[in-house]
């Protein structure tokens, strides 16, 4: 009986499939004991599709976006030029842009534009190469199975009595072409087996660069002709005043594409009160962060009460009251782990006033579900987060207050999803249902429940997050680990963040970290919180 009888015949229909049962037949072949048990893994392992991709094509693309960076670095020049000349202060588009503003920011899209070509053709001859290569690989693994087909001959039969008057030389022989055979199949499998996890790896790595490339076509993601292309390129480019300025944009992707649906199903009337409060901004923050009002699914009765509260205040204010996670330039760097805990020693505080947006106020109560769903509503939707940074008339800076609100809601959320007595944990399926009741409204994407208890399905799972995030759609996923008296311990965090193979995570400790996508698949997460919680095990994942 081979592996694959072993088996369902799905097993072989993902590419995680595929490197688990090439891993399972690089330690079972070594140890085939006859001949018949090795020529059936032999045929176990070339049931294994050979890696698939046209490379010449992939080059092709590659070179095209290659061949428009130089496009997109003359557009910069020649919008460069334009905006040296010192340019009169006059209004442009139909939301009151600054003629200067709006020439800032196309210097900023062209450079966009042209990282995002120069980032595209490096995906596509990263993932061309690594497929050429895992394709010659697999072939060569091949090429030794059928080399120990042919060392070990045709499968021996039950009824063959020539094999029961065997001299010692023939015994001799046969037991020489096993051992020659077992090492071909060997190499031959553990060839086939990098050859898959190789190109596995290449098309995961290539669909997450291509997928934030194409989150940062920002301006392009609003699709409505309410707006002039200078008011829409302005509010794509529009970020937060702390931190570094490509990680903290007010409008996501998803904001983008959003709010210029909505704009676009605006009554006449609400379309006018609407273009009059963008007129009326006093600073591209504030415009954007109404844009943001909209996108969350807000009228324009609720924006207009918004912009009220809102209106003419600096962008440090807006950010502070508005914006729960900022994301600082040098949030990426490596300053290693706690010797002990296990913890990142680079994380960053995420607070209102110095009051931190943690569970139970000071991360001590065991409400990180709800804690964790009321953070991600707050990223999502500014009329939330000001209800309760600001309190009811939107104007409070006070910690104390802010402490207060933020622990009454978490423990609403709490109390929504069904959650343990004593503020004290919520099972999987309550989590669920909270996070569809309270950010699923604002992203516009249901949330699913995926358990991802191995490093397979959490490798497999990697793109869609990385894809969702990439959008500017929250995360929420649950760790745990275990004592050695079995002893289990459990908590929710939040995948707020994505560059190259890093996840940035939001704990409701109150603080953010970096952790790579090896740290999330192989049991890492301790570096997002501790030692106690080494595995990710389930994700909350939007969809579409």
């Amino acid at each position: 009986m081979g592996l694959f009888d072993l088996n369902p015949l799905g097993a072989l229909e993902t590419p995680a499939g595929r490197r688990a049962w090439l891993a399972g037949l690089c330690t079972s072949i070594p140890r085939a004991g006859d001949k018949n048990d090795l020529l059936d893994q032999i045929d176990d392992a070339l049931l294994v599709s050979a890696p698939v991709g046209d490379t010449a094509t992939l080059e092709a693309l590659g070179k095209r976006y290659r061949d428009q960076i130089h496009n997109a670095g003359d557009v910069h020049d020649r919008v460069n030029k334009v905006a040296h000349k010192g340019l009169p202060e006059v209004w442009v588009g139909d939301t009151s842009v600054l003629a200067s503003h709006g020439v800032a920011a196309a210097a900023r899209a062209a450079t966009k534009m042209s990282e995002a070509f120069q980032g595209g053709a490096k995906a596509l001859h990263a993932l061309a190469d690594a497929l050429g290569t895992a394709k010659k690989q697999d072939a060569d693994g091949r090429a030794k199975m059928q080399q120990a087909k042919q060392k070990l001959g045709p499968p021996d039969s039950f009824f063959d009595v020539g094999r029961m008057i065997e001299t010692d030389q023939e015994k001799a022989e046969k037991k020489a072409a096993l051992a020659a055979g077992r090492t071909l199949a060997t190499d031959g499998v553990e060839l086939m087996h990098k050859a898959a996890v190789a190109a596995d790896d290449a098309v995961r790595a290539a669909a997450r660069d291509l997928n934030k490339w194409a989150a940062e076509a920002r301006a392009g993601k609003m699709h409505t002709g309410r707006l002039s292309a200078v008011d829409r390129l302005m509010l794509a480019d529009t970020s937060g005043k702390a931190g570094a300025a490509d990680y903290n944009e007010i409008l996501t992707a998803n904001d983008l594409e959003r709010s210029g649906r909505a704009m676009d199903k605006l009554s006449p009337a609400d379309r006018a009160r609407m273009d009059r409060l963008l007129a009326g901004a006093k600073t591209p923050q504030e415009k954007a962060y109404l844009m943001k009002a909209l996108a969350a699914g807000h009228g324009v009765d609720d924006i207009q009460t918004f912009d009220g509260k809102i209106h003419g205040k600096d962008p440090a204010w807006l950010q502070r009251h508005l914006s729960p996670i900022v994301t600082g330039a040098d949030s990426l760097r490596d300053e290693g782990t706690d010797p002990i805990k296990g913890a990142n020693l680079n994380t960053e505080l995420q607070d209102f006033d110095g009051q931190e947006w943690a569970q139970g106020g000071y991360g001590q109560e065991g409400t990180c579900v709800a804690s964790t769903t009321v953070t991600a509503r707050a990223l999502v939707d500014p009329v939330y987060a000001l209800s309760l940074t600001g309190g009811p008339g939107g104007q409070e800076d006070d910690p104390d207050a802010f402490r207060q609100r933020l622990v009454a809601e978490q423990h609403r959320v709490h109390v929504e999803g069904h959650g343990d007595a004593n503020w004290d944990g919520m099972d999987l399926q309550g989590q669920e249902v909270i996070s569809n009741k309270e950010i699923s409204p604002e992203t516009g994407s249901s949330y699913a429940l995926h358990e991802v208890r191995d490093a397979d399905s959490r490798r497999t799972i990697l793109p869609d997050i990385e894809k969702a995030v990439a959008d500017g759609k929250p995360v929420p996923f649950d760790a745990e680990g275990y004592e050695a008296d079995g002893t289990r311990h459990g908590h929710s965090m939040m995948i707020v963040g994505q560059e190259g193979d890093k996840l940035e995570i939001y704990n409701p400790w109150g603080k953010t970290t970096w952790v790579s996508e090896d740290d999330f698949v192989n049991g890492g997460m301790a570096k997002a919180s501790d030692n106690r919680l080494p595995n990710a095990y389930a994700v909350h994942l939007p969809q579409g």
